[in-house]
């Protein structure tokens, strides 16, 4: 037996070297082949190799976990989007993020799963939507209008909405071979004439 994990009475494992790490990974697994829904803690244990009662140690219940996840990717996607040069760019990372990481996207925006006053979550979402906001301010406002709000919801809808029918395939037969980033880069080409840097 490794000195990561350790068995029960049962003989079942009861502790495991990043049981979070593990029970994350499992559960994007199963929200990216099947959705939230089938979503079981249970389950995500047998998967882990842990006993059943394991992953509730980190995250209490279903809720939680799926809170866990959405703070995750919100942190991720606030990472992708502070690289990015300008608010095209960052909307093409926005889309990028959607493409690698399907099922945070899927649970993040599904509030109706989530712990709204998940600490970690509002801090993670806090940091994703400054992001936003910093590439909305290197475009012009004589480009963007004078209401940089009204103009982040702009970007972030057109970015979101893209996102959204390319991970469900609803775009297959308008984008074809395309790189969908390219093809988003000419959307907002026609939206934000400056938004390219």
């Amino acid at each position: 037996m490794s000195p990561s994990k350790s068995a029960s009475a049962d003989g079942r494992s009861y502790h495991h070297g990043d049981l979070r790490r593990a029970v994350l990974s499992a559960a994007l697994d199963v929200i990216a082949a099947d959705g939230p829904g089938a979503l079981s803690l249970r389950d995500l244990a047998r998967r882990a190799g842990v006993s059943h009662a394991a992953p509730a140690h980190h995250f209490k219940d279903r809720t939680g976990l799926l809170t866990a996840i959405a703070a995750e990717g919100f942190g991720l996607l606030a990472d992708a989007l502070r690289e990015a040069p300008g608010l095209r760019e960052a909307g093409v990372r926005y889309v990028r993020f959607a493409r690698e990481h399907p099922a945070h996207f899927q649970v993040m925006f599904s509030p109706e799963l989530l712990r709204a006053e998940d600490l970690e979550l509002a801090t993670a979402r806090a940091l994703a939507a400054d992001a936003l906001g910093q590439a909305v301010t290197t475009v012009d406002p004589g480009d963007r209008g004078p209401d940089a709000r009204l103009a982040g919801i702009a970007a972030w809808s057109l970015a979101h909405g893209y996102a959204t029918l390319l991970l469900g395939h609803n775009l297959d037969g308008q984008v074809g071979d395309q790189d969908p980033e390219d093809t988003f880069r000419a959307l907002t080409a026609m939206l934000f004439h400056s938004a390219a840097d």
